[in-house]
């Protein structure tokens, strides 16, 4: 609902019949003052209902449902023929809207100066805050937040969840969210820097999410996607999703044998990180040549081999640069690694936050698709749904990955949260110390494979083959485990996808369909869990056959993981009582 309320417009929004949010200001303030005007004159209003489904080159689904009626309203503006619209959309899924401009037969742009838009929860609130995209989460009320922090904001307002964020943030200055000044329960838009905008032109959405759990959350973030423009590109044959190991030596010998292990074990791709064109902070660093940081290694590294190499494997080389290059040589390397034969580039340490920077980035991710090269942006951007546009946009970090060791409890909060935005890259790392000693299990490191989704999939982080280093055993060395058939078979897109439980920061189980056969991840926190999962997303008369994957110290191997063969149909319900801070995961395929 919308109305006027001392010259400020304002809307509220309700949820199944309970207000979520309560009366919250709207507007812009600008060069041409606030918008909307006080007295500013309402000159239209008019319906429109939209149902229809589209297909995404990949996704968490195959098909995606775009249901939703929308409303404008127009505003009358001043004498220069200005008009100012805000346009609703309300969801199944939840409600949108954004600012639009549009002043006839001016060549000045608009100056944004501040967003005035609030969302007023609650007064027993409580949201999962952190500062920054790759920051530590901490639960606390509304009045608490004093800072800025990040979006998508999930929030526990009574029996209700609801997540507030923002969609197709392309040339515009990111939104957080801060507590307004004297207002206990409100929350205020704050943006980086002012926005500079030619019109017509509009803002991103603004989006409030709502539903009875947080597993609904999760499996209605295609709401972002939505909220894009189509797919851009024509031809996205080239566009290929898969599982990536990271090569860590930065010579010949770890390339070749990182192919190898890709190729034997179904990866798609091998990584070069930092420094295989020197130190990635050095100014005189030039990533149009390959010069090994000797700080990283001692080489020698023949990357044109090792591409040569993979591409007989059917294997993609994915190259690192940092910002310190992308911003000095983007236009000179994007068309030289494509002449390479490279399949993507991660771009590091990107600049985020301000309307410039913003802007740069997607230009860079467009100017990538030109040259046939997949994209992975790293670091402190996050995604608001831009790949539906651009779908070479594979992933993103944004993220406390496991770079940062995260425990069990936190990722159980990173999954309800974070993902909502879309993908997340969470660098999975399996044979390192931190698994055991800071993370949870290595049953959990296989879970979330299915439960953290990633088009472009790291599931060997810190990790090398043993033919990378001869004569080093141990530490982050790979072994043969058994359950590394889990990872050899998980896909990283999928055609379906369920939450069967989730209480935030506490437990949470997702399957996953890609075509005929599920994958089920689940992940348990600090206290004992019994997870009881029902079989009723199978297909009704036909047998399966399931392999279990669990955390068991009674297993004989370095990783310890049981391994269990059973037959289940949708009339089936398993349970298993999790220890704290392990997990399990499933493969489910049909008996034909």
């Amino acid at each position: 609902t919308m109305s006027f309320d001392g010259g400020k417009f304002r809307y509220q929004i309700d949820f199944h019949g309970k207000t979520v949010i309560f009366s919250s200001r709207l507007g812009l303030e600008t060069d041409m003052g606030l918008l909307p005007q006080k007295n500013a004159l309402k000159i239209m209003e008019y319906d429109t209902a939209v149902d229809n489904t589209w297909r995404p080159v990949y996704g968490e689904r195959s098909t995606y449902r775009d249901h939703y009626r929308e409303k404008r309203l127009v505003f009358h503006g001043n004498k220069e023929g200005h008009e100012f619209s805000i346009i609703f959309r309300a969801y199944n899924e939840g409600v949108a809207f954004r600012y639009v401009f549009s002043r006839k037969g001016s060549q000045k742009d608009l100056l944004i100066k501040k967003e005035l838009t609030e969302f007023h929860l609650h007064g027993d609130a409580q949201a999962w805050v952190t500062p920054s995209a790759q920051g530590h989460y901490e639960k606390m009320a509304i009045s608490g937040i004093t800072k800025p922090c990040e979006r998508p904001l999930v929030v526990e307002a009574g029996d209700s969840y609801l997540a507030i964020g923002e969609a197709a943030l392309v040339n515009y200055a990111r939104m957080r969210l801060i507590r307004k000044k004297g207002a206990q329960n409100t929350l205020v838009a704050s943006l980086a820097s002012t926005v500079t905008l030619p019109e017509p032109a509009a803002t991103p959405w603004r989006f409030v999410m709502a539903a009875g759990s947080p597993g609904k959350l999760l499996e209605n973030n295609f709401l972002l996607l939505n909220l894009n423009e189509p797919n851009a590109l024509g031809d996205v044959s080239w566009i290929r999703p898969g599982k990536v190991i990271r090569e860590i030596t930065l010579t010949t010998r770890g390339g070749r044998a990182c192919v190898d292990f890709a190729a034997k074990h179904h990866l798609q791709f091998v990584e070069f990180d930092a420094g295989w064109y020197g130190h990635e902070y050095d100014e005189s660093s030039d990533a149009t040549t390959i010069t090994v940081d000797p700080k990283r290694s001692k080489g020698p590294l023949d990357l044109h081999e090792i591409i040569r190499y993979a591409k007989e494997k059917d294997v993609g080389i994915i190259l690192y640069v940092n910002r310190k290059a992308l911003e000095r040589q983007l236009d000179e390397i994007l068309p030289l690694y494509e002449s390479w034969g490279v399949s993507g580039v991660k771009y590091g340490f990107v600049q985020v936050g301000s309307q410039q920077w913003t802007a740069w980035l997607h230009e860079a991710i467009r100017k990538a698709a030109a040259h046939h090269l997949m994209v992975d942006v790293h670091d402190e951007y996050r995604p608001t749904g831009y790949s539906r546009t651009y779908p070479n946009f594979m992933t993103c970090e944004g993220v406390r990955g496991d770079e940062e060791s995260p425990s069990n409890a936190h990722t159980l909060i990173t999954m309800f949260t974070r993902t909502i935005a879309g993908p997340a890259d969470n660098t999975i790392c399996y044979f390192s110390p931190r698994v055991t000693e800071k993370m949870g299990s290595h049953a959990s490191q296989l879970a979330k494979a299915v439960c953290i989704y990633s088009p472009w999939q790291f599931v060997y982080w810190y990790d090398s083959p043993p033919e990378s280093r001869p004569g080093v055993t141990g530490i982050r060395i790979i072994s043969e485990e058994p359950e590394l058939e889990f990872f050899d078979k998980v896909p990283t897109v999928w055609d379906d996808t369920r939450v069967i439980e989730g209480a935030i920061g506490r437990y949470g189980t997702i399957a996953r369909r890609k075509g005929e056969e599920w994958f089920v991840g689940s992940i348990n926190g600090e206290a004992p869990h019994t997870v009881r999962i029902p079989m009723n997303f199978l297909e009704k008369d036909v047998n399966y056959t399931i392999k279990i994957y669990s955390d068991d110290p009674e297993v004989d191997t370095r990783t310890h993981v049981k391994i269990e063969q059973k037959t289940v149909n949708s009339d089936t319900v398993l349970t298993f009582d999790l220890k704290p801070n392990n997990g399990l995961a499933m493969h489910i395929t049909p008996v034909r």
